[in-house]
């Protein structure tokens, strides 16, 4: 599936995939996750996707993305929108789509080979316009959950397809082993979080 001599680009839906790791039942380990993909090949880029919540004290993504931009992660991040919806709770939307899209577009003439980790469907369009630049694309994602984490069109579009459960033992920590911290207010933006 990976060539050692091809340059890698590595784009993180970062909600998606917390979700997708979170129904497999383990934490991914992002510094173990780019030692594997630089294993793989040449990683030129690993690209990490967020929306957070800007107007709040505190994220309890912050950590995680100051970690990421300290570590090699290129990260890319917008406000969250905040709604109300018909029964009058309180949800966020932060859809990274077209960033992620628009990178990869502008990055292709220098890569081989795009691994996204992402199970959306609306990435099906963005997998096929790479492919018709001659590009390789990985997608990494989950069919063991219930119900799967991949759109099956996507995943019938690109050219592989990793299972994130298989990689488990190489980039995955065990959720017991994460640090306790309290709960805060913007926890509820975790429970919440939907992309519309």
């Amino acid at each position: 599936m990976f060539d050692p001599r091809e340059k890698i680009a590595m784009l993180i839906d970062g909600a998606n995939l917390y979700s997708a790791s979170r129904a497999l039942g383990f934490d991914i380990d992002y510094r173990r996750l780019l030692t594997d993909f630089r294993q793989r090949g040449y990683l030129v880029r690993a690209i990490y996707y967020t929306a957070l919540a800007e107007d709040q004290e505190y994220s309890s993504l912050r950590p995680l993305i100051d970690w990421l931009d300290y570590n090699g992660y290129k990260i890319v991040t917008k406000p969250l929108k905040e709604f109300t919806d018909s029964q009058g709770r309180r949800k966020v939307k932060g859809n990274m789509d077209i960033e992620l899209a628009v990178d990869a577009m502008e990055m292709a003439e220098h890569i081989d080979h795009f691994v996204l980790f992402s199970g959306d469907g609306d990435f099906r369009h963005l997998v096929e316009a790479l492919q018709r630049k001659g590009k390789k694309v990985t997608v990494a994602s989950t069919l063991r959950s219930q119900p799967p984490m991949i759109a099956d069109d996507l995943r019938r579009q690109a050219d592989h397809f990793l299972e994130l459960s298989d990689l488990a033992d190489s980039v995955g920590r065990d959720p017991a082993q994460r640090p306790q911290r309290p709960m805060r207010d913007d926890d509820a933006y975790e429970d919440e979080y939907e992309e519309l």
